[in-house]
């Protein structure tokens, strides 16, 4: 069995700019290749990802510029929230900005951080996206927009190094897709050049094992994992 994406508009919030192409880049490409709308939503500036030997003045402007460079590489829409990187907090109005763009974007389906995940940004996007897909749909919640007919679905994306105890519900073949994953990777040449800090792993290391970590569970070369929302009628039927 295979999943079409062909008539869905996919969303992914992702708390970094190189986040999505760590964990569901080539999900996104897959269904970009469906025929599916794409959106990147980066939740942080990136500001405080400085390695040693970065050495330009503006670290948020350089990774905005890399961010837009790989959504273009994979043609998805990219929206920035500039919260500053361990200052992302769940509030009332940050959920009411994110409402705002789902309503906006009108996502089938929403990628978000798993809530167990490693890292402090990655736990807080997920809370606000989790919280948001839920409202987006709910008339109560006053926006610019209208209200959503239902909320989209949402996935949970996997943990860095597949750690953090998160057990996927399904596996996306992304054997066809690594490449285009490794091409967008490349754009974040400022974390890439982190590699070698001993504060930092090297990125493109930590994606194909993660992906092929993946794939060697289901028997393919390479896959993404992801685990379905396991709440009162979120789950739905595909």
């Amino acid at each position: 069995m295979r999943l079409c994406f062909e008539q869905d508009r996919l969303l992914a919030v992702m708390a970094h700019p190189d986040d999505a192409e760590l964990l569901c880049a080539g999900t996104l490409a897959r269904a970009k290749r469906d025929g599916a709308a794409i959106g990147i939503v980066v939740m942080c500036r990136g500001d405080k990802g400085v390695g040693s030997s970065f050495t330009g003045a503006d670290l948020a402007r350089v990774r905005q510029e890399e961010a837009s460079a790989a959504a273009e590489v994979l043609g998805a829409k990219l929206f920035s929230f500039n919260a500053d990187d361990g200052e992302l907090f769940d509030s009332y109005g940050v959920r009411k900005q994110l409402i705002e763009l789902y309503r906006q974007f009108r996502p089938t389906l929403v990628i978000a951080h798993a809530a167990e995940d490693y890292h402090p940004d990655h736990r807080a996007a997920s809370t606000i996206a989790e919280a948001a897909t839920w409202f987006a749909a709910s008339r109560g919640h006053v926006t610019e927009s209208p209200a959503l007919p239902s909320p989209p679905k949402l996935w949970l994306a996997d943990t860095i190094n597949a750690t953090g105890g998160l057990e996927p519900d399904i596996y996306v073949d992304v054997s066809d897709q690594v490449e285009l994953k490794k091409k967008m990777l490349s754009c974040h040449r400022s974390q890439l050049d982190r590699g070698g800090d001993a504060d930092f792993s090297p990125l493109s290391e930590l994606m194909l094992r993660q992906c092929q970590l993946r794939g060697a569970q289901t028997g393919v070369s390479a896959a993404e994992a992801f685990r379905w929302h396991h709440a009162f009628k979120r789950i739905g039927a595909f």
